[in-house]
């Protein structure tokens, strides 16, 4: 991908065998049940369609229909791989570009290439276990993973995590499956009823990795630093994952035993986006900030709002999930999140569904679909938590 006489930055191949390798393998489950999950899983993924579009009002623009995909962690990994590969494709090039391509670079790069993807990969096992479903925007279409026709978007339903996480709270398997399918076919319809949203995230993306001005070596740190609060730091400390822990991916539970101290010097409270930004890239990543907070936001939101109707134990699952989700995580874990940058994930999930909640009491749910009419309706990060500015901005402004 970036590779000149053969070396890439990132070994995107080891990543995935280090990441497969790693990945805890699910819970204990028998072929024939597999099966029912995943024929189970595809259904409610059908029936979510038809409740969400019913709700929202919102429906898929012809041609850009996308595929919904029952994987395991395996099969998770592969796709996020794919995903990173090609929207990093630029910042590698400059990264290798700035590296040179004498002997010396080539050599740094071939090693550099396999710590790197050996890092990667650590990180992607311990989120393959966390992840209950994704949509997938960027990933290039394959025979194994196939994608929309335009080359990107699927979703992703991790079976084996779904299982665990429906045991581990003890409720309705069939309850919880639908209900988790109500989320992640939300974000489905939002990228397939609001096509330009796609290509308005990856140019947000692109402008901000553009921006980025760091050599292969401070990346490398970092992700070395992530690794080793996950895995004990550098002072010879373990700590084993545990085999519980998985939730949505911005939620993680807590996912390794307590008693390790990672190394909080080296981290310095900072996430890894944190440690690349120049003041053009946080102009753009409170932009893409906001953005997200609005797609997940609105996730939750519907969720709420059709569960009641369809899911019977909606309640119970909604409480046990939200105690679940404030149980909070030991020292490791909040480091390594701080680290990965999903404790603003959560901020996400509250701050983005009470912007929709308030803007649907304000102006109703046609009015809130206002929001997907162009870039300039999108909110911005003030108004994310101010939604009486976007009211007035989007419904009550000059060209309203």
């Amino acid at each position: 991908m970036t590779s000149i006489g053969g070396v890439e930055m990132v070994d995107w191949k080891l990543a995935v065998t280090t990441a497969s390798r790693l990945a805890r393998p699910g819970p204990e489950i028998t072929r024939e049940e597999a099966r029912e999950v995943v024929a189970e899983l595809r259904g409610h993924a059908v029936a979510a369609e038809e409740h969400v579009r019913a709700f929202t009002g919102m429906t898929t623009a012809a041609g850009h229909d996308t595929p919904v995909l029952v994987v395991d962690r395996p099969g998770w990994i592969e796709a996020n791989v794919a995903g990173f590969r090609s929207l990093l494709k630029p910042l590698m090039t400059k990264m290798r570009a700035r590296r040179g391509n004498g002997p010396g670079g080539m050599i740094a790069g071939a090693v550099g290439g396999k710590v790197t993807g050996v890092e990667l990969g650590v990180l992607l096992s311990f989120l393959s276990s966390r992840v209950l479903g994704q949509y997938e925007t960027f990933a290039p279409a394959t025979r194994e993973l196939p994608g929309a026709p335009d080359g990107g978007g699927r979703l992703l339903l991790v079976a084996p995590n779904i299982v665990h996480v429906e045991r581990e709270l003890g409720v309705d398997p069939h309850d919880f499956r639908l209900w988790v399918c109500l989320h992640e076919e939300t974000h489905r319809t939002q990228f397939t009823a609001v096509p330009w949203l796609r290509d308005h995230l990856e140019a947000e993306i692109q402008a901000f990795l553009a921006e980025t001005d760091v050599d292969a070596g401070t990346l490398l740190e970092r992700l070395s630093d992530a690794v080793q609060a996950f895995t004990g730091g550098r002072r010879g400390e373990s700590a084993e994952p545990s085999a519980t822990g998985t939730d949505t991916a911005p939620e993680t539970e807590p996912g390794a035993r307590s008693g390790a101290h990672a190394p909080e010097q080296d981290i310095d409270g900072r996430s890894l986006v944190d440690l690349v930004q120049t003041p053009a890239q946080r102009e753009i990543l409170a932009r893409v900030t906001a953005v997200m907070s609005l797609l997940e936001g609105h996730a939750d939101y519907v969720m709420d709002g059709v569960g009641p109707q369809i899911v019977p134990s909606v309640v119970e699952i909604r409480e046990k999930f939200q105690r679940r989700r404030a149980a909070g995580a030991n020292r490791l874990d909040q480091i390594l999140r701080r680290l990965l940058g999903l404790d603003a994930k959560l901020r996400q999930y509250r701050d983005g569904e009470r912007f929709v909640r308030a803007v649907v009491e304000e102006v109703g749910m046609e009015g809130f679909n206002r929001v997907w009419t162009s870039p300039n309706t999108l909110p911005t990060a003030a108004e994310i938590t101010h939604p009486a500015e976007w009211i007035a901005r989007v419904h009550r402004g000059p060209e309203a």
